[in-house]
């Protein structure tokens, strides 16, 4: 076990919010060593972003772009910062943040708690120029005119982030997954798209959709995002359903529920994704996500890349290289030269 492993068993120990803020600092501070070279059959792109491998962190780990130095040290393919919202915000009250031990997973109602735009861009600006780094964009609680905080997230982040993510599925702000809706989505995407062309240069944006979506309802995100030339759909964020399969005491608390008990959730709507994109648009699966095995059934599923965070709570850093040493094994076996050979193989 790494010694990062370690720290991360003695960080369970601990209340989960004051947990990952040692983490973060951590992670901030500590001289880790820069990871060894991936195995070329891992490299892969994204929207036109050449990725080492194709393992990324998905956002909510780092909301303020603190420890991304340390962050692109753990042999993650690419790093999503975020979400950060344009004035800084408190989140809802505190707890907040619970671990469900015996599901492995975690419930979050955290509210976008974040420094802000100009406090993110600062860290931006200072981030390793050799890691692919995407920033992930919320609206303020408090705004009305919800778009206009992306277009500004957008406008203020250009050349600081390699790619955006235009975070409409979070539960925890009230009225932000009504910009689901086809009239409202169209508003948006629409203004995100007019907003683009203003920076030097076009840096990928992505959209991020819940897990709780009918069929319907993704193949119709799908078509939208085509129509605004939104680059890829990460599938998914966290979800408002319990499983009854759930045992932890916490289970019954408000919020976004993610880790393993989320995986069938996040598997169906990326299957309905990938049925209505037709290989019109990648996607990015989330949700679940915990070994090598996995990583591969959702790349045969028709995922370009994945991304983590639940589990590297309970399996530790570690897990982002196990996971790439099993995908690549299983890439290897069948025959694959390249993941993208796999993408949707499996449908």
């Amino acid at each position: 076990m790494s010694l990062t492993d370690v720290g991360a068993a003695l960080l369970r120990r601990l209340d989960p919010e004051q947990a990952h803020v040692l983490a973060l600092r951590g992670l901030a501070r500590a001289p880790l060593p820069a990871p060894a070279a991936d195995a070329p059959i891992l490299r892969t792109r994204l929207a036109g972003l050449d990725l080492p491998n194709p393992v990324g962190l998905a956002a909510g780990l780092d909301k303020n772009g603190e420890a991304l130095r340390g962050l692109s040290r753990l042999g993650f393919g690419f790093v999503e910062c975020g979400s950060v919202t344009p004035r800084p915000q408190p989140g809802n009250p505190k707890p907040r943040l619970f671990r469900l031990t015996e599901d492995r997973a975690i419930i979050n109602r955290m509210g976008f708690n974040n420094a802000g735009l100009e406090a993110f861009a600062e860290r931006l600006s200072a981030r390793p120029a050799t890691a692919v780094v995407g920033a992930n964009l919320g609206a303020n609680k408090e705004t009305e005119d919800k778009a206009a905080d992306y277009v500004a997230g957008l406008e203020r982040l250009h050349g600081l982030a390699d790619y955006f993510t235009v975070n409409i599925s979070s539960p925890n702000t009230p009225g932000l997954r009504a910009l689901q809706g086809r009239a409202q989505l169209d508003d948006l995407l629409g203004r995100i798209d007019v907003a683009r062309p203003r920076a030097t240069t076009r840096a990928p944006v992505f959209l991020k959709i819940a897990p709780d979506l009918a069929i319907a309802e993704i193949a119709m995100i799908v078509e939208a995002a085509v129509a605004h030339r939104i680059d890829a759909l990460i599938v998914s964020n966290t979800t408002l359903e319990r499983p009854a399969s759930l045992r932890s005491a916490h289970a019954r608390e408000t919020g976004g529920l993610s880790g393993a008990p989320i995986r069938p959730f996040a598997e169906k709507a990326l299957v309905a994704a990938a049925e209505a994109a037709q290989g019109r648009l990648p996607l990015v699966a989330v949700g679940g996500i915990d070994s090598g095995a996995e990583a591969y059934r959702r790349i045969r599923l028709g995922a370009t890349v994945v991304q983590i965070y639940s589990a590297l709570i309970y399996e530790g850093p570690g897990l982002v290289g196990r996971i790439k040493r099993g995908l690549a094994d299983r890439l290897r076996a069948d025959g694959f030269s390249t993941v993208s050979e796999a993408v949707g193989a499996g449908r």
